[in-house]
């Protein structure tokens, strides 16, 4: 649970940069090769790779280099763990807000109306 933990931790920092996302938003599309890629920022081919190599890390893409041509592929195991974690945080908000409407229709028709005097 520690490493997994660990690794959500890494996929949501990684996701914390917009270009980044772009990435793995064209990625989606399909492979491309890292300069295809970098064309469509206007930063730097190096600090491009800085971010190419941080999503690696965090196994959001793979890499692979055919002799000159490194192409980017998504690897969409990795997007599960944060699919899980979305989805156990989804049902623990849907359960309390249905506890909450449980409360308030249940308060609304259940209990009697207090006194005039209560309410002041």
């Amino acid at each position: 649970m520690v490493n997994e933990s660990g690794a959500l931790d890494g996929v949501f920092a990684a996701l914390t940069d917009p270009t980044r996302r772009a990435v793995v938003r064209r990625l989606g599309e399909g492979p491309c090769s890292v300069s295809d890629l970098a064309r469509q920022f206007t930063i730097s081919l190096p600090s491009f790779m800085k971010h190419v190599h941080t999503l690696e890390t965090h196994g959001l893409i793979r890499t692979v280099k055919s002799g000159r041509v490194r192409t980017c592929h998504l690897d969409r195991r990795r997007f599960a763990l944060v699919e899980d974690w979305l989805a156990e945080q989804h049902r623990v908000w849907a359960g309390r807000t249905d506890r909450l409407e449980d409360f308030v229709t249940r308060s609304d028709s259940e209990s009697p109306t207090p006194p005039l005097e209560d309410l002041r």
